[in-house]
């Protein structure tokens, strides 16, 4: 079931954007979202059209890679720590080459799924170009989608 409840951002230093939002599902089921290629490629892309390619080797030195058009534009990173169903970080390249960290955590509330993103990046100057590149409106979008997608397979 959808939950209607928009993404929040914060900036908790210079170095870190924080988006959480809440998802009417269980945990091991949002888990399985983001871990899950079949699943990935269907609400990926903040536009909402599927993926043209999504390949995951799901394990600790694992990479992905995230293809959104024929273009072959492609969001890519290598897996740091996968703990089912409560977290999940991964490493991408960034503006500078130095790259960020993505952590994900996933905490049950009842039968519903809080999801805690922090983006870490390496410089004040690298979070400024995530956030000049909309990083955070992308983000929300595609959680949206998300969200959008677990209520379909609820139906």
């Amino acid at each position: 079931m959808a939950t209607q409840e928009p993404a929040q951002v914060s900036l908790p230093n210079e170095r870190e954007i924080v988006i959480t939002r809440t998802f009417g599902a269980p945990r091991a089921i949002v888990f399985d979202m983001w871990t899950n290629a079949e699943h990935i490629a269907r609400w990926w892309d903040p536009s909402g059209v599927p993926l043209a390619a999504c390949e995951i080797d799901l394990r600790p030195g694992g990479a992905f890679r995230f293809v959104h058009d024929g273009a072959g534009h492609a969001f890519t990173g290598v897996y740091r720590e996968i703990d089912p169903p409560s977290r999940l970080v991964f490493t991408t390249p960034s503006a500078s080459g130095a790259g960020s960290t993505g952590t994900l955590a996933f905490s049950a509330v009842g039968e519903r799924t809080l999801l805690v993103m922090t983006i870490a990046c390496v410089s004040k100057s690298d979070r400024d170009a995530l956030l000049a590149m909309r990083v955070d409106a992308g983000t929300a979008r595609t959680l949206d989608n998300l969200d959008e997608y677990l209520g379909s397979l609820a139906r």
